[in-house]
Parts: structure tokens; C-alpha cells; sequence
């Protein structure tokens, strides 16, 4: 997964890939209706009571038209669904279906199999202390770096 000389946001890359990777197979392997890592990053950022799609594209990272594309393909395949949202007649918001429901709920459990699976590899203690250390606040970035 690395090689020398890496900083840490190319390693925090590196790991979710091998997450996504890992996630991806172990869905293809029980002919789970082939998806991209882009809308599995849709389900990540997803809150259940409903999101906007600008918002998901913010947590994303991404562009509105990326996030819109995935949340269509989603809604196309019956794993999301978009409904009025209570709060403005203009939004709509993202939602999962039952079946996006049961869906996620089997990939969390394989992102389960996959942190015992790293576990085993390179240790417990360390993936604990690694989940330790990305929990921890962070703050918002330093202003100024650049002086």
C-alpha cells in the first residue's frame, strides 16, 4: 500500500482506497449490483434522515454534477430514493430505500470483515490506536501556512 516518502494525506488516500477495493470485490463476490466507489462514497456521507445533493457533494468532495450522477444511478437501481424536504419546498432530500437500507447495512458489516481482516495484518493494537488518533478533534485547518 506504500512506499517511502509519502505524506500523510497520500496515505489516508491509499488506506480508503484499499478500503473501497476491498469493499468493491467483497460486493461483486456476493453478485451485488455493481456499483462505483464514488456511490459507495454516497452511502458514507449520507445522514438517514435525508441529504441534499449539494451537501453530499460538499462532504464529498466533489462536484454537484459528480454527486448528482451518482444519486441518480443510485435511484435508478432502487438503492436511494429523493423526497421533499419538510424545511423548503425547493430542496429535495437523498434518502436510502428499504433496499438501500438492507444494502448498507451489508457493506458495513464487510467494512467490519475487512478492519478485523487489517487487524490481523498489521495488528490490533495498532488499528486501535490508529482509530484512536483519527477520532481525536481535529479543528479546523491553520490559517497561514503559506508565509
Amino acid at each position: 500500500m506504500g512506499g517511502p516518502g509519502r505524506n500523510l494525506p497520500q496515505l489516508l488516500g491509499a488506506a480508503r482506497r484499499w478500503f473501497d477495493e476491498g469493499l468493491l470485490a467483497a460486493l461483486e463476490a456476493e453478485d451485488v449490483d455493481p456499483v462505483t466507489a464514488t456511490q459507495l462514497h454516497v452511502f458514507t456521507v449520507l445522514d438517514e434522515q435525508g441529504t441534499t445533493v449539494a451537501e453530499l457533494a460538499r462532504r464529498m468532495g466533489v462536484t454537484r454534477q459528480t454527486a448528482h450522477q451518482a444519486v441518480h444511478s443510485l435511484i435508478a437501481v432502487g438503492l436511494l430514493e429523493q423526497t421533499p424536504d419538510p424545511e423548503s419546498a425547493r430542496r429535495r432530500l437523498i434518502r436510502r430505500t428499504p433496499k438501500g437500507r438492507t444494502a448498507h447495512e451489508r457493506a458495513e458489516a464487510m467494512v467490519g470483515q475487512l478492519e478485523r481482516a487489517l487487524a490481523a495484518r498489521i495488528g490490533e493494537d495498532t488499528v486501535t490506536a490508529l482509530r484512536a488518533a483519527l477520532e481525536q478533534p481535529w479543528g479546523p485547518p491553520p490559517e497561514g501556512l503559506g508565509s
